[in-house]
């Protein structure tokens, strides 16, 4: 087992909550990447071919 797998384990042992929040937090920082990729713009700014 490596140092990341077992630190993962003690993790998910000690706060299911803690680590589902983290998960979550990640995904949804990556979505959000990935949505203005597409659109152009950061989020609260416009795109400039849409303006």
């Amino acid at each position: 087992m490596t140092d990341v797998e077992g630190f993962g384990k003690e993790l998910v042992a000690a706060s299911p909550d803690l680590f589902g929040s983290m998960v979550k937090a990640f995904v949804e920082a990556l979505m959000g990447a990935e949505a203005d990729g597409v659109r152009g713009a950061e989020y609260g700014e416009t795109a400039g071919a849409r303006t």
